[in-house]
């Protein structure tokens, strides 16, 4: 394909947001960039050295955040791909991701990967705020209990967590990301919406892939 466009995918945690976004890029040749890898480093970060949610906009100078071409995430050139996915930063990601400095200095991050187009970046606010041009936006839900279901799997043979903990984690998230002040979570005018709840990965890349078609012609 010679044209190259900026696909943005939002939504809740664990729709599939993120499988789909990877996916669609490898289909693609397209680079993926996971938003939320990137306020879950910062809160690695914060946590690790112990600042609250005041302290860490006077250390953002200290943070650096990459991704290689895979996709895992490093900061500070370490990488701290499964890191990031533990309980303990889900359970603070969205308290960091709501103040505005580092959502700016994320945002900023994010749009750098765009100048060249082709990308698809997912996140919570990636048609609204990142990317408001970009030609495909399609926004992801599914019921907070399958979410919830999807998580728990992921987590359970390496957590000691419980499936009510990651709904009641999924429920506190959703409340925080679209209620914070700046850029909260929200479907774009323009978005295509997609429920999640029972589709096939092989179901929802397709009809992913048809869509991109359609943007392309």
């Amino acid at each position: 394909m010679s044209k190259r466009i900026i696909i943005a995918i939002d939504g809740h945690a664990s729709t599939g947001k993120s499988t789909l976004a990877r996916t669609l890029a490898q289909k693609l040749n397209y680079v993926y960039i996971d938003s939320g890898a990137m306020y879950r480093a910062v809160t690695l970060y914060a946590v690790k050295n112990n600042f609250d949610a005041e302290q860490i906009i006077d250390h953002l100078d200290e943070i650096s955040i990459s991704f290689d071409v895979s996709g895992q995430i490093f900061l500070n050139k370490e990488n701290v791909s499964d890191e990031i996915r533990g309980m303990h930063i889900s359970e603070r990601v969205s308290e960091f991701a709501a103040i505005a400095p580092i959502r700016q200095k994320m945002i900023q991050i994010q749009q750098g990967y765009g100048k060249d187009k082709g990308v698809v970046m997912d996140g919570r606010d990636i048609g609204t705020a990142v990317f408001p041009q970009a030609e495909l936006k399609l926004f992801m839900s599914a019921s907070p209990e399958i979410r919830a279901q999807r998580r728990f799997e992921e987590l359970k043979s390496s957590q000691n967590v419980s499936y009510e903990e990651v709904l009641q984690n999924i429920l506190e998230r959703d409340d925080k990301d679209s209620s914070r002040k700046t850029n909260p979570l929200r479907q774009a005018k323009d978005a295509i919406v997609i429920d999640n709840s029972n589709r096939s990965k092989e179901n929802l890349l397709q009809y992913a892939l048809e869509l991109v078609e359609k943007t392309l012609n």
